[in-house]
Order: structure tokens, then sequence, then C-alpha cells
């Protein structure tokens, strides 16, 4: 046995490094070479058969009938020498030492080897230049990122600029951008800075191509509502280059548009809880003012201490200023949750604290514990929540407080969130506010493996009471799954209802006519639902109607997917 390990651990001849050192030994040798290339009037010596392998660009020239491929000099006469010489390199040797290289040149390999379709070295180029990033190289690794329609690249250069948004237009390769790269920075909504620097910036942009094709597009790019009014008057009318009627239009939009209407910029930061004391977020209303936008790890909260509240009848809400103006489309917030109560509320939005834009109205359902709220993406300096109903008493009570920028896709209808994800679970903190069972939310704790006769299940007599979970917030959800107990051959028969408010119920499947076993997938037009009601009609063992799973909406749409669960019969 010995014997036959040794020789299988010698099977394998593996002298890849020899063989690429082989390879690269030939890089502009001429001994052996059958093509000359020509660029910048030096002449590189090289070998068909290698090219040819190496790119599909390369194996057209010289091999695919063109009129090169009979040639035994080619002339070149765009590439730059040394980018050139850097692409034989890899091609012979399969390595690149970037280190060493200045920005420039690796642009210019990064544009052969988009030009040639070398896409695993540009992707290698890519990679290493978000690594790079700066003020002094951003704009260039930018203008080569658009021109090539280098998505990943652009992106990571876009983000960089945000967050430096005041030294990139103060910096010196600025002045070089293409037109089509500085339209496209200057339209996004979260290249933040000052209004006033970005026309300035742009005015000593226009200077350097005094000749050059029209750059109307940039100036219109520039937001000139943004702009104080006397700067208006005095430096950008002073300019020349912005036309007086479009002045007029800029100073009328001032001061005749609703704030919310105005095009703003602002800071995003993804992923990133703005509304914190590090970035200068305070709270203006709402007591006590000190405790909610603080760290909430082991944050402790009971029925005297841990929340900021403010009275319903006030309406004036518990108000949050930001830092600085923030782009957000996402909002977390915990409500008071130590008992069952539950509450009602909106959420608002504002650059100056007249004109609001409300973002989230909850007003008309009855919502507990973690919210979590998403929007469309807004420029905001303040946020306002306004309880609307608190089912205990009149005050409405916030234990903690999130807003950021989320990256993470999602789907709204009507204004409301639709989850993909079962939000009818306990780590989504929805709960079984009626039936009986030993834990009170067994069924919906995920686990449909663990039951028998005696435990696993939620229960109700039937012809008196029902199942009832209760979500956290308003989901719009399309259907529902659900595991009937099936450890013998008895049948149910059952209905659902939801609702939004417990008073107003609307029946999403009717099952009372039916036999129904195991495992039950049901589907609907979609609609908002808080509460799911369900109501056990028959059981042919018993009068108790069993339930051992629920899930909203349903993680399956077939009950071929659904599990097996071992105990028909």
């Amino acid at each position: 046995m010995s014997d036959q390990s040794d020789s299988l651990r010698h099977s394998e001849v593996e002298h890849t490094n020899f063989l690429s050192e082989c390879i690269g030994s030939l890089l502009l040798d001429t001994e052996y070479s059958d093509v000359t290339f020509i660029v910048e009037d030096e002449r590189l010596s090289a070998h068909k058969l290698i090219l040819a392998s190496s790119c599909d660009y390369f194996r057209a020239l010289l091999r695919g009938g063109m009129r090169e491929s009979t040639q035994k000099e080619i002339v070149l006469p765009g590439p730059p020498l040394g980018a050139f010489k850097l692409l034989l390199s890899y091609v012979y040797t399969g390595h690149l030492s970037l280190g060493a290289l200045k920005e420039d040149v690796i642009l210019e390999v990064l544009e052969l080897a988009h030009q040639y379709g070398f896409e695993k070295l540009q992707e290698a180029l890519c990679r290493y230049l978000q690594e790079i990033l700066s003020v002094r190289n951003v704009c260039m690794v930018y203008d080569k990122a658009q021109l090539f329609h280098l998505d990943q690249l652009s992106e990571t250069c876009c983000r960089f600029m945000d967050r430096h948004a005041e030294a990139v237009l103060q910096s010196k390769p600025f002045l070089q951008l293409s037109t089509a790269a500085l339209a496209a920075m200057l339209s996004r909504d979260s290249f933040f800075v000052k209004e006033i620097e970005i026309f300035e910036a742009v005015r000593r942009w226009r200077a350097e191509r005094p000749d050059d094709e029209d750059v109307s597009s940039i100036l219109k790019a520039v937001r000139l509502p943004l702009i104080e009014t006397a700067d208006l008057l005095n430096v950008v009318r002073g300019s020349g280059l912005i036309p007086a009627d479009q002045l007029l239009d800029a100073i009328h939009r001032k001061t005749e548009c609703r704030d919310v209407d105005l095009n703003y910029r602002g800071s995003k930061l993804p992923e990133e809880n703005v509304a914190t004391a590090s970035h200068f977020a305070q709270v203006l209303t709402g007591e006590p003012r000190s405790d909610l936008l603080e760290p909430k790890t082991n944050r402790k909260y009971d029925i005297d201490r841990g929340f900021t509240k403010h009275s319903i009848d006030d309406g004036e809400g518990i108000t949050i200023a930001l830092g600085e103006p923030s782009i957000i489309n996402h909002v977390v917030l915990r409500l008071w949750d130590k008992d069952p109560r539950s509450y009602s509320y909106y959420v608002e939005v504002s650059m100056n604290l007249k004109d609001w834009y409300r973002v989230i109205d909850h007003s008309n359902y009855l919502c507990r514990s973690l919210q979590k709220l998403y929007f469309e993406p807004r420029v905001v300096n303040y946020i306002r929540v306004v309880g609307t109903h608190n089912a205990a008493n009149n005050l409405f009570h916030l234990v903690s407080f999130e807003a950021m920028y989320t990256e993470r896709q999602f789907k709204l209808s009507q204004g409301i969130y639709v989850p993909e994800e079962n939000v009818a679970s306990v780590g989504k903190e929805a709960c079984v506010i009626e039936g009986v069972s030993r834990n009170r939310h067994t069924l919906i704790d995920g686990n449909f493996t663990s039951y028998d006769w005696d435990s696993g299940y939620t229960c109700h007599q039937v012809g008196a009471g029902s199942i009832i979970v209760q979500l956290p917030q308003p989901y719009m959800v399309d259907s529902m799954r659900m595991l009937l107990w099936d450890w013998d051959s008895r049948a149910y028969s059952y209905y659902i209802e939801t609702s939004t408010d417990m008073k107003e119920w609307t029946r999403v499947a009717d099952r009372t006519s039916q036999r129904c076993r195991s495992w039950q997938i049901l589907t609907f037009k979609p609609l908002p639902v808080v509460f799911i009601k369900i109501v056990g009609t028959a059981n042919t063992a018993n009068e108790v109607f069993h339930c051992v799973h629920f899930e909203c909406p349903a993680q399956v749409r077939s009950l071929e997917e659904c599990p097996a669960s071992g105990h028909d019969v």
C-alpha cells in the first residue's frame, strides 16, 4: 500500500513555471521571430503563434486572412511604446509587476487590454486601480473607466469622489476630465459639496478648453437654485457663462418652489447609520432627547426609561436633525414593546423644517416592536416620526432610531415593503397573539420537523377562538404556507383572514368545504397585511385545530418543493 501511495505522489508532472520561463525567454528574441511590430519607430520582434494563442485580436490580425497576416512587419500607429512592451511581456510571461509603474502607464496598459480583449488582465488592472485610488489620480482613472464602460471601477471612483468632493474639485487632474466623465460626475446627487464651489470648478475646467466643443451640458449640470442668491448675482452672473434668463429662472425656483422639489445634493454613506452623535445628528423635539441616537448595544429600556416620547395630541412628533444633508432610503426604529401594545405613526423628511414630505405612512396600521422601513432615496436634513395612536395611552414611545442609505435591493408597492423573505417569524419579531401551545411562538420559530402528539404545534378549539399572528409592521404579501399536524390520517378544514387594524378582515383563503392535510400553500392578490387569523372549522379526529408551522410569504410555491413530513399515513 505504501509503495502504491509513493507512486501516486509522482503521477503528476507540474513544470508550469519552467515552461513559462522558456516561453518568456523568447520575448523580443529575433532568432525565431516571424513577425515584427513597429511602434513609435521601434522594431519589436514577436512570434505569431504565441500572440495568436493569447487573444482574439491577435488571432484575427495574424491568422485571420487580413492583410497583416501575410506581412513580416506590421506598423501599429496607436499604442504607446512603453505600454505595448508591457503588454508583450504579459503575453509571454503571464506576469506584470504593477507596483513600480506610474498610474498613467497602468492606464495605457488598461486601454490596450481593453482594446485587444485581454479580459483577465483588464480585471486585474481594475482591481489594482481601485486599491490605489487617491485625490491625485481618481479623475484620470474615472475618465478611462467611463470611456471603457468599466462599471465596477467607475462606481468605486464615484464613491471615492463623493467622499472627497471638495479636494477632487481643487485637484489639477480635475481640469483634464472629459466632458462625458464630468457630466456623469455632476449628475450624481451624492457628489456633495457647496454648489458655488462646483460652479467655480466648472469655470476653471471651462477655461482650460476655450476652443473646445460645446460644453453647455456641463453648465446645465450645475444646480443653480442651490446657489445663494448673492453668489448668483455677484459670482455666477459676473462669469458670463450663464445666460441672464437662466439666472432669473434659478432665482424664481429658489423663492417660489417648495423646498422638497429642489434637486439637492447630499452625502451618501452606504449601510452607515447617519443618525448618530458621531455624525453630529441631534434630537430637536421629543423628550428626553439624550438617549435616542446613542449606540443601541445592550441598551436597556423599561416602563420608565430608555425611550424618547411625545404626546400624540400635540402632533409635534420626534424630530431628528442630521449633521449634514444626506441621501437615505432606509429607516429602522424600535417602538416600545415591553407589553403587547401597538402603535400607529408616519415618517416625514425635510430640508428646512418647513416643507415636509411623507415617506412612510403607517397611520392606519397597528405596528409594534422593530420597524424596518424602505422608501425611494431622498436627500434630507431632518426626519420626523409622528405617532398617531397608542393602544395603551396617549403617548408615542421610540426606543431607537437609525437612518441610512442601503444598497440592499427592495421592492415597494403602494409605499409598503414587499418582502421575499418570511416575515412571519420570531427572527423578524412577529408574534403569536392568539392560540394555545406549550411555547407561545412555536408556530413561527422556523422548526417544522420537531413535533409529536404533545408538542410542537399551536391549536384552538374548533368553533371557538382562532390562531392569530401579528407581523411587526405592514407588509405587502400574496402568499402563505403552513403545515397542519399530520401524525395520523386526520384531515382539517379552515379559512384564513388578514387585517391591518384588527377591525376589518379580508378572507384570503377558504377551505371550509375541503379536507386538507399536511402542507398548505395559499396564494392570493397582493394586499397589506399586519394580522393573520387562521380559523379551523373541522378536524376529522376531534374538535381541535392543530397547526405546526406558518410562514408569510410562502418560501416555496408548490407542494412538490415542500419537505416530506415523515408522518403521513
